[in-house]
């Protein structure tokens, strides 16, 4: 069987080093499918990992009690029951303010379920959005440690306008996200609609009835959101002592007139003569970034969108409906993280290239044969990027490791190949005859390290389980790299030789071995004694 197969592939590399344009249109086809699967191939920071948990984020309208948001938290707590996957069940109503809560559902571990965490995620979802009266969702974990309640897309608006201005912006913003079907739970962390009561004294009034207006304040102060006067202990237990009309007392604005303040002699003075009460709304929070009024549009991703489509809709559609003196950026989180990592690859994918060209150029004592084996590179890319498009997976952090992994690896088989041609040109050979020989005595080794490492790299592609998201993606780029990339190399790497090489490689040799021979006919002559 060896034998045949050597003498079969010698046979095919004859063939291509008599058609070698062959070769070389190949490597150029090989070259652009890697460029086009790099474009088409879906990019995000890092896969969605089953990390056994579901957090249900709950947004309550601005003004709302902890009573209210607490009862659609145990409405989300009902959900959870019904999972025959659910674990611990952790719900903080009002937290961190009165109109947010967070429900935390821990889920069975993985030997106990049939379903994924995005399954379970997934079928929730429909349940979250069909509660009236908040705006719920369940979020699965991002997987490097991020808040959960990071967004995978946040995009900052900036402008120095006021914030009644910058709301236009964010709502034009977010009309166009909603043309686009891979954004849900769109929000904004700008919200003109936080109700608020707007009080006005009038001091002339409150100086004729002999009131002060530092009273006026302290007594809205007291009634309405409650006072601390003084602590009692009990049992060995101590007590805070609050001062607070009751709930029923502070449901309407108009309350607020049926407060009364001591004037002149003691007389009681109803605060409706003292001042004017108007209702408004105004922002929840004024945010900066980068030292600039701004306003961050977030939203999750619908499953099987890229977090690269989606940032880059986001900066089409900001050059389509901002004005040019507005800026953006991406808030630290998720997105930007991505956006930093995405453009460190090609520094460090660079660098790696480099480094290896110049360990093998310090190897070979020549600058041509590392570029020779280098060529097999982008011919494995086509394999590794490939690989992850079949299996749904992405280029993401953990691809990217496995890319400059498959650097090394798939660059040994061109140096069997070189280093062997090298020596038996050495020797004698012809060009065309030494990297014929070199590469079929060289192609059972190149075969049996082949082999090793694709089935290595098997369990990491076909592992599941805890963090099998990662570590797959890592196998099938190792996979898929080495399978592509060896079947070609064995045929670009000779065709290449034969262009590159230099054509006199054994001269200085040859001429080594004349000047050993002319030093070893000169006669030899004793020295004398007054030598």
């Amino acid at each position: 069987f060896f034998v045949g197969m050597n003498n079969g592939y010698r046979r095919a590399l004859q063939f291509t080093l008599e058609n070698r344009l062959i070769v070389v249109l190949v490597m150029i086809i090989a070259a652009g499918a890697s460029a086009i699967l790099f474009k088409l191939i879906k990019t995000e920071l890092a896969p969605l990992e089953d990390r056994g948990v579901i957090f249900g984020f709950v947004s309550a309208p601005e003004g709302s009690t902890v009573g209210y948001t607490q009862r659609y938290v145990t409405q989300i707590e009902k959900f959870y029951e019904a999972l025959p996957e659910k674990g611990p069940i952790n719900g903080n109503g009002g937290w961190p303010t009165a109109t947010d809560a967070t429900v935390v559902l821990r889920l069975t571990p993985w030997s106990e379920r049939s379903r994924s965490q995005m399954d379970v995620a997934k079928e929730l979802m429909p349940k979250f959005m069909g509660l009236a009266g908040v705006n719920a969702f369940p979020v699965n974990p991002p997987s490097l440690g991020q808040s959960p309640r990071s967004k995978p897309v946040e995009f900052v608006i900036m402008a120095q306008v006021p914030y009644e201005v910058m709301q236009q912006y964010v709502n034009r913003m977010q009309d166009e996200m909603r043309k686009f079907p891979g954004f849900i739970n769109i929000d904004s962390d700008l919200r003109m609609n936080t109700p608020e009561l707007r009080v006005q004294v009038n001091r002339d009034k409150v100086l004729d009835v002999g009131a002060n207006v530092d009273v006026v304040g302290r007594t809205l102060e007291t009634m309405l959101g409650g006072r601390l006067v003084t602590r009692f202990k009990r049992d060995g237990d101590q007590y805070d002592v609050i001062v607070q009309t009751r709930a029923e007392d502070r449901t309407s604005p108009d309350r607020i007139s049926e407060i009364y303040v001591r004037g002149k002699g003691g007389e009681m003075v109803q605060l409706s003569n003292l001042l004017t009460v108007r209702e408004g709304v105004s922002p929840r929070q004024l945010n900066h970034f980068q030292r600039l009024r701004s306003a961050t549009v977030n939203a999750n991703l619908q499953p099987g969108v890229s977090m690269g489509e989606a940032i880059k809709y986001m900066q089409d559609a900001a050059k389509r409906v901002l004005p040019p003196t507005v800026q953006t950026d991406l808030a630290p989180g998720q997105s930007r993280e991505f956006r930093d990592s995405s453009n460190d690859i090609y520094f460090v994918f660079g660098l790696a290239l480099g480094f290896i060209y110049l360990v093998l150029a310090a190897q070979f004592e020549s600058f041509r044969d590392p570029f020779i084996i280098m060529l097999s590179v982008p011919l494995s890319m086509v394999g590794a990027l490939a690989a992850l498009m079949m299996t749904g997976n992405s280029l993401n952090i953990y691809s990217q490791i496995g890319l400059i992994t498959l650097v090394g690896l798939i660059t040994k088989h061109g140096i069997l190949i070189v280093e062997f041609s090298n020596q038996l040109r050495d020797q004698g050979r012809e060009l065309k005859e030494a990297v014929i020989e070199s590469a079929t005595l060289r192609l059972r080794p190149i075969l049996m390290t082949t082999g090793a490492m694709v089935l290595g790299a098997m369990p990491l592609a076909l592992a599941k389980g805890a963090g099998a998201e990662s570590r797959s993606v890592i196998g099938w780029v190792i996979v898929g790299g080495l399978l592509v990339g060896t079947l070609l190399t064995l045929f670009v790497v000779p065709t290449a030789y034969t262009f590159i090489s230099a054509r006199k490689r054994g001269v200085r040799e040859k001429e080594l071995e004349k000047i050993e021979r002319d030093i070893a006919a000169q006669p030899t002559t004793q020295p004398t004694g007054a030598d």
